[in-house]
């Protein structure tokens, strides 16, 4: 008998010693038998057959001789039989990393274990792989998520009764009865639940507040964001507790918590009845403002419309679209029920895709009155939309924070007479994602920029020459910098 096998081949150990184990089998010799007539202790020969060894191919071609196959057969790459095939796969998935991290002693393999058994062992291992391929939380699956939550948001105008009901309820034990809620109405919220407030300044930097559910204590920072809303974290804190909320399955339940909880607190400053009432006379009046409402309420501008989209619809008959886009033109959080087009990617996901220059969450960086309101209508393939923004800031750079609503309902806004007006074309590329032919004729090919790697976990695959470069930006600057001759 002949072989084709040369010193570099290495063989899987696993099916390996299976098909020693089987053709030794199917001769009629015991593992005895085979070891003396290869001049090797059983043992040795017993880690090969389990695949705890890989023999040298002198050992392997001595093997092969006394079986009577060629080398070629002992490292075909397919398991000798079913049973062979299913005691492999387990003993692989028990030698992976995923068993290992669980601290679990693995099954010893034998004769003996049922088929049933080993199948049960892969099926909950392979249940275990994926579990935890979702918690990783890959960037699909986060995009994936996060667009079945904002249909589930769309689906219901972005109001949940169940949430309000809870903040009335928690607000009538309080005794909160008008205007803004105070740092110590919330305070004896925290108290009512049974929690005590302690600020510290040690408290981990990636996080907001620090919850001892078994002491009933609240963790929070001593020095607090001049950005930020002191009540907040505390709120928020407190709101998972409120809610019940366990430990988040997968990425899509820890994003459904995010929103409950913001939704919560946001319910609890700015109560229903008094917003509604507050908008109601405002949509009389004609005069709906963003900062009217932050105003009264006490919050900050981007908690306003926040709280502005969860009522609009639902207890103003009012569609509306919200945006947060950062300075560098991508979208950082959206809602819609107005049928505005966000930009988004295959997966229908919008976070981290780019704005269209035109839309008023891009126009508004270029305003030099950055204190006013910014008010400015669009004509848009889906019809003409009016918006109104105001620039924020935060370590991670400004951003833009919008709403807006189709053109027959900005009769109930201030800032309607506006003159400002732009043409957006996206998602056609000609309308500002494609640099224009003189500035790409000129500059194509010269121009090497060295892109930020963008922190988003959300950040959608940036396409183009330079992933995540912005062609017709880069073309404009080497046009304002370049020598004159």
């Amino acid at each position: 008998m002949t072989d084709t096998v040369d010193e570099d081949v290495a063989a899987d150990a696993l099916t390996l010693g299976r098909r020693v184990r089987a053709f030794r089998v199917r001769r009629g010799m015991t593992l005895e038998q085979l070891a003396d007539a290869i001049d090797r202790a059983p043992s040795q020969v017993s880690t090969i057959e389990n695949g705890n060894r890989e023999p040298r191919l002198a050992q392997l071609r001595a093997i092969a001789a006394a079986l009577e196959v060629t080398v070629d057969d002992l490292l075909a790459p397919e398991a000798p039989d079913e049973r062979a095939a299913l005691e492999i796969a387990v003993e692989r998935a028990q030698r992976g990393p995923v068993f290992s991290s669980l601290g679990i002693a693995p099954v010893r393999v034998s004769k003996s274990v049922s088929d049933a058994t080993l199948q049960a062992i892969l099926a909950l291992h392979q249940e275990v792989e994926r579990l935890h391929r979702e918690r990783a939380a890959t960037p699909e699956e986060a995009r994936r998520a996060n667009a079945e939550l904002r249909a589930t948001m769309r689906a219901r105008d972005n109001y949940f009764s169940e949430l309000e009901a809870i903040a009335a309820d928690l607000l009538a034990v309080v005794g909160h009865s008008g205007g803004p809620v105070s740092h110590q109405t919330v305070a004896d919220m925290a108290d009512h639940l049974g929690f005590s407030l302690h600020y510290v300044g040690d408290l981990p930097h990636s996080t907001r507040s620090v919850t001892d559910k078994r002491n009933g204590r609240i963790y929070l920072p001593t020095e607090q964001s001049a950005s930020r809303d002191s009540r907040s974290p505390i709120l928020q804190a407190f709101a998972s507790q409120l809610l019940g909320h366990e430990e988040p399955r997968n990425y899509a339940d820890f994003l459904r918590q995010r929103v409950e909880t913001n939704y919560l607190t946001a319910a609890l400053l700015l109560p229903e009845k008094a917003a509604v009432g507050f908008l109601a006379e405002a949509k009389n009046f004609r005069r709906i403002s963003m900062e009217d409402l932050r105003d009264a309420f006490a919050v900050s501008y981007e908690t306003a419309c926040h709280r502005f989209t969860n009522l609009a619809t639902a207890r103003l008959g009012i569609p509306v679209h919200f945006m947060k886009v950062h300075e560098s033109g991508t979208i950082i959080k959206a809602y819609e029920n107005d049928s505005v087009a966000f930009p988004s990617d295959a997966l229908g996901a919008i976070e981290g895709t780019p704005v269209c220059r035109s839309w008023t969450a891009r126009t508004v960086f270029d305003v030099a009155d950055r204190f006013s309101p910014y008010y400015q209508y669009t004509d848009t393939p889906r019809g003409t939309f009016w918006c109104t923004s105001r620039i924020e800031k935060a370590k991670e750079g400004d951003y833009s924070v919008s709403v807006g609503v189709p053109f027959e309902h900005v009769k109930w806004f201030r800032g309607r007479e506006t003159t400002y007006r732009a043409v957006s074309r996206c998602p056609d590329e000609s309308c500002c994602r494609r640099p224009s032919g003189t500035l790409a004729e000129r500059w194509e090919g010269q121009a090497w920029p060295a892109a930020r790697t963008p922190t988003s976990l959300l950040a959608a695959l940036p396409t183009g020459t330079f992933p995540g470069v912005d062609s017709t930006e880069v073309y404009d600057f080497l046009e304002r910098h370049a020598p004159t001759t």
